[in-house]
């Protein structure tokens, strides 16, 4: 998927492309397929081939032949035979790899598939087609009300107009058979054009609408992936993966395609592993497989009259126990197995003193849970807790509060009925009275 426009560059980062999608190389929709060959030059004698692939909407692509030899290259508009009429595409790719796209997709060079090119689009063709393509919404939308009120039990994912804007295709699906001879009828009254339905299946559906998977990525559908390939269950089955349909599922409702992508790997992997239903037999009784990790070669297993713990097992010890087995042996205890794995303490260089924390800086706050949980201990010891000393120490201070102010009180009184002995004080001598004598 790459055009000259966005290739790469010298410094080696991707250019990018300003085209928005309306590239006129035709290298930048979905499914397209670079031309490697477009430089070489054909050996003398040879003619060049006479078959191009042209474009349509939502990646649909067929094969035609230029009967009048025109002078085509790759990302021209051309107008194509039609059924019945002309249709408008864009030429997506020609010379000799048309040739390994047909051998791909098993159409001969002589089959009834492959029609003429008439021209090239003229500006009255493309004018045409544009205002084709502007009326699909708003034909998809009356199409859907009709459905609704006609009651039939299928649903309109698309319209798509040819180009000369007399025919409509609209894609549907639908569960169950759908007599839709009244629906064809109040298409062709309200829309008058020719209508042709067509049914697809829900993965055909996601990727002509296309969207964004759980995985933050376009659909593979609608960008690359080609062959829709059965997928089951086992294949989640083999990848250890729960099998939970809500995360298993797709946009369109069936299985993901991806998990189709991995499967070869992990059937490898799995080639070394021992069945799941063996059993390991133990002096303290028979274990059980519960969970595993393929690509660390980790095992668990359990004994059976006793689940509540996991044992943690390598690979070449389960296989261990499995050959002592087969000699009529009983192995140790699965305890002794796992404390003889070591476990790796990998150091983490980004977070070793702690700077990623928000609360770093922060004072830690006393929690009151462990004063109340000491305070109960100590209740149930016969000690007095905290608040209660606190307490105690107020009463006291209270009482010799109280004690103090009546002696005080009391010492006053007293004070009141001794006689009062005023002693007069003596005059202080002043200098200037010897002056005087």
């Amino acid at each position: 998927m790459a055009c000259g426009s966005c290739g790469t560059g010298e410094d080696g980062k991707p250019k990018g492309c300003k085209s928005n999608g309306s590239c006129t190389t035709g290298g930048c929709e979905k499914l397209s397929v670079f031309d490697w060959l477009s430089n070489m030059t054909l050996p003398s004698n040879e003619t060049p081939f006479n078959i191009y692939e042209v474009r349509f909407k939502n990646g649909r692509k067929h094969f035609f032949k230029n009967t009048e030899k025109l002078t085509i290259s790759m990302g021209d508009v051309v107008a194509v035979e039609g059924s019945p009429g002309h249709d408008i595409g864009i030429v997506s790719l020609g010379g000799e790899l048309v040739k390994v796209q047909m051998k791909k997709r098993k159409v001969s060079f002589d089959s009834e598939e492959v029609k003429k090119i008439y021209r090239k689009a003229s500006q009255r063709d493309i004018e045409v087609w544009e205002k084709a393509r502007n009326r699909e919404l708003e034909t998809q939308k009356r199409g859907r009300e009709i459905l609704g009120r006609l009651g039939l039990k299928m649903k309109l994912s698309d319209v798509e107009y040819q180009g000369d804007g007399n025919k409509a295709t609209f894609y549907y699906t639908a569960d169950t058979r759908v007599d839709f001879r009244q629906l064809i009828k109040d298409l062709a009254g309200a829309f008058s054009i020719r209508v042709e339905m067509k049914q697809v299946g829900a993965r055909q559906e996601a990727a002509r609408l296309g969207g964004i998977g759980s995985c933050g990525r376009e659909l593979c559908c609608s960008t690359w992936l080609t062959d829709f390939r059965k997928v089951t269950t086992t294949a989640a089955r083999y990848q250890q993966l729960s099998l939970n349909p809500l995360k298993l599922a797709g946009q369109c409702g069936k299985l993901k395609c991806c998990l189709n992508f991995e499967l070869d790997t992990y059937l490898d992997a799995l080639n070394d592993f021992p069945k799941q239903e063996k059993i390991l037999k133990t002096e303290k009784g028979d274990a059980e497989f519960v969970k595993m990790d393929i690509f660390k070669k980790t095992l668990w297993y359990t004994y059976k009259e006793n689940r509540s713990k996991w044992f943690k097992l390598n690979l070449e010890q389960v296989l261990e126990i499995i050959e002592l087995n087969k000699n009529d042996e009983v192995s140790i205890p699965l305890e002794e197995y796992e404390s003889e794995i070591e476990e790796v303490v990998t150091v983490d260089f980004e977070n070793v003193v702690g700077q990623d924390s928000l609360t770093r800086f922060d004072v830690p706050k006393k929690s009151r849970r462990r004063n109340r949980n000491n305070n109960r201990k100590k209740v149930a010891t016969g000690a007095k807790p905290a608040h209660a000393k606190s307490q105690q120490k107020s009463n006291n201070l209270g009482q010799s509060s109280s004690n103090s102010s009546s002696s005080s009180n009391q010492k006053r009184n007293s004070s009141q009925n001794k006689p009062q002995n005023k002693r007069r004080r003596k005059p202080k001598p002043n200098g200037n009275s010897n002056q005087q004598q």
